[in-house]
């Protein structure tokens, strides 16, 4: 549909973020070092955030873009304040590569990103585009010895339970994350025993619902800890 949303002159922009906070939506981010619109279902196209910026890099255009969504909107700011609720919830890309301990033999951990619980994981996190996802349930790593070395490697990893938690919110998060962001890959990985098989449902409906179709992978892991 063809209707009023808003512009970013990014050779305007001088990062001073007073457009994120004028934003009520939450449409708009900062990424590396300069504003953008994340998705146009986020901007109402009411323009609040053009008198903040003090460099007149915002206008509003007539295009055409995805309808305003009320419910995402919503769903997002629940989100941001989930994230700004706890310092642990804080999203962050924890290191490039890790290196095998050779003094003492121990590996380390393959682990790139914070936080790892799907519930707590903002969609907007910088560390998401372009990533390889690793979306696995709980148990899995517990129950897979070489867990970190096999399958966190080289992945952003999101983790869930699929008995205990509500799989239609797994499904919209998912769908979130795939929609305004780079997802290369994704890779599943459950339990053999029947009540894990929801995760794989929620990812494959997340990947029909934002339309990105990209490489998938399952792995189901044996309750002996064996790859099925």
């Amino acid at each position: 549909m063809k209707r009023k949303i808003i512009k970013i002159d990014e050779n305007k922009c001088n990062g001073c973020r007073k457009c994120v906070d004028a934003c009520h939506e939450g449409a708009i981010e900062m990424i590396d070092g300069k504003a953008k619109l994340i998705s146009d279902k986020y901007c109402d196209g009411l323009g609040d955030c053009l008198p903040a910026c003090p460099t007149d890099a915002i206008e509003i255009i007539e295009r055409e873009a995805k309808a305003y969504d009320d419910e995402a909107v919503k769903r997002r700011m629940e989100n941001k304040k989930v994230s700004k609720g706890c310092p642990g919830t804080l999203s962050k890309k924890l290191k490039e590569n890790s290196k095998v301990n050779k003094v003492k033999k121990e590996k380390s951990s393959e682990l790139s990103s914070w936080p790892i619980q799907l519930k707590l994981i903002n969609p907007n996190a910088d560390y998401l585009e372009g990533a390889d996802l690793l979306v696995a349930a709980d148990c899995t790593a517990f129950s897979y010895g070489n867990f970190h070395e096999d399958f966190i490697k080289n992945h952003v990893t999101m983790i869930g339970c699929p008995k205990l938690d509500d799989n239609n919110y797994y499904e919209e998060k998912l769908t979130e994350i795939l929609s305004i962001n780079n997802i290369k890959s994704i890779k599943v990985v459950r339990m053999e025993v029947p009540c894990c098989s929801g995760i794989i449902s929620s990812v494959k409906r997340a990947i029909l619902n934002s339309k990105n179709i990209v490489p998938y992978e399952e792995v189901i892991v044996g309750i002996n800890g064996e790859i099925k």
